[in-house]
């Protein structure tokens, strides 16, 4: 079906999820932070914000938080925490990203992603950090690359982004979430560094690689002006290829690692005369639906409402669905699930109508919103993250805030699951 063509800005996201009608989160684990809830500052000894959440092959649930305090104004003071949590709610501190003496975070700082290796161990990417001591105090660093075992044996820093000064060559600011090559090699972008050309410094972004066996990191590919810019993500085919977008230039691309070839299709989205760059359109990794096509999100910033799209893999025919209405319309769109139910789950993170976010079922046929749940702003947290949906069909999620029920203490955040008797995924 074609929809509406609008001046948009682009929003292209995914995970695992899914919710249906009428029911409320269970919280399985609330991030219990010391201080007064009423200041909103002090230590999260096992994390806040949590934003990264996966099932492992052992059913048990993984995750990571981005901050570990809260200082004065309520500002989060990164480091953040990996953690491990059972379908039953027992939770493990897995490791603690510290800051050094130096004030610097040298082994990274504000996890950003994971995902289980076929070696069974840990893998991700933080947001910033990775510089050593020697730095500068107060100098973040450009990320790393890190591997941790289940039980939180073994934390080994991979790599440290930026390390080839000044030219970032081996990449820098790693993008959107980690994934596992059918190679058995795992893949990531950043949004900047590499050796491509047409950009401003540090470069216009990378594609890396990992091998398990060894530890070994690689670039595999670098972004230039005429490939796209910044990359958001990728998304694993089911042939064993990649694809993602790039914030810049609204790129599709299509990755091959068996031949390390890259095609770019730019993606004619019509914006609005003398629209470009941040101002227009953001990207974070495609979807595959239920037809093959690959799936995303649009925003139009006049209104702040969002939109489903739809293009073929070899980016043709591409199509928007006009925006959908929701109870928290204006929130920002974070996530969005092919769940086993056939139908698109997005995850609106807050709103313009004083909603503290929503999960919003969408029809991949038209885009329309089959549901809209709010059951956020209380226990269950606020402003949810991207849904994944369990082995058992049953959904999972992460929240920011909280109540701490009987005590003078405040929360960094939750994890919630919600049961809709969705099949088996």
């Amino acid at each position: 079906m074609q929809g509406k063509f609008l001046p948009v800005a682009l929003f292209a996201l995914f995970a695992c999820s899914a919710d249906g009608a009428g029911s409320q989160p269970v919280v399985a684990y609330t991030f219990v932070c010391n201080g007064s809830p009423t200041r909103g500052i002090g230590a999260c000894p096992d994390g806040a914000s949590p934003g990264s959440l996966i099932q492992g092959s052992d059913g048990n649930f993984y995750g990571a938080a981005k901050v570990s305090s809260y200082q004065s104004g309520g500002l989060p003071v990164n480091g953040g925490t990996v953690f491990s949590l059972t379908p039953a709610g027992k939770f493990t501190l897995l490791h603690t990203f510290a800051q050094g003496a130096n004030k610097n975070f040298a082994n990274g700082e504000g996890p950003a992603s994971l995902i289980e290796g076929p070696d069974g161990n840990l893998y991700g990417a933080t947001a910033s950090g990775g510089k050593g001591y020697d730095d500068p105090p107060g100098f973040f660093g450009y990320g790393i690359v890190f591997r941790i075992g289940k039980t939180g044996s073994g934390f080994q820093v991979i790599h440290r982004f930026c390390s080839v000064m000044p030219s970032c060559s081996d990449g820098a600011y790693p993008a959107g979430g980690l994934v596992a090559g059918t190679d058995g090699n795992i893949y990531g972008v950043t949004s900047q560094g590499g050796t491509g050309s047409g950009c401003p410094q540090p470069a216009c972004g990378t594609i890396f690689r990992v091998t398990p066996s060894s530890g070994a990191y690689q670039v595999v590919f670098s972004f230039s002006a005429s490939t796209g810019q910044e990359p958001t993500g990728l998304t694993l085919a089911p042939d064993g290829t990649i694809y993602g977008l790039t914030l810049q230039g609204g790129v599709l691309f299509h990755y091959t690692p068996a031949t390390g070839a890259l095609q770019s299709m730019a993606l004619r989205f019509p914006f609005p005369s003398g629209c470009s760059g941040f101002a227009c359109f953001a990207t974070s990794g495609p979807v595959f639906g239920p037809n093959g096509y690959l799936y995303g999100l649009y925003t139009v910033y006049q209104t702040g409402g969002s939109g489903l799209f739809e293009v073929q893999p070899d980016g043709g025919n591409l199509q928007l669905f006009p925006q959908y209405a929701t109870a928290a319309e204006g929130g920002s769109a974070v996530g969005l699930l092919l769940a086993s139910d056939g139908n698109f789950w997005v995850t609106e993170s807050d709103s313009a109508t004083g909603v503290s976010g929503a999960i919003v079922t969408l029809s991949p046929s038209d885009g329309t919103a089959i549901q809209t749940l709010t059951p956020f702003g209380g226990a269950a947290g606020s402003y949810p993250s991207a849904l994944i949906q369990a082995k058992d069909g049953t959904l999972w999620g992460e929240a920011a805030g909280g109540v701490v029920a009987g005590s003078d203490h405040f929360a960094g955040g939750t994890v919630f699951s919600l049961n809709e008797g969705l099949p088996p995924h």
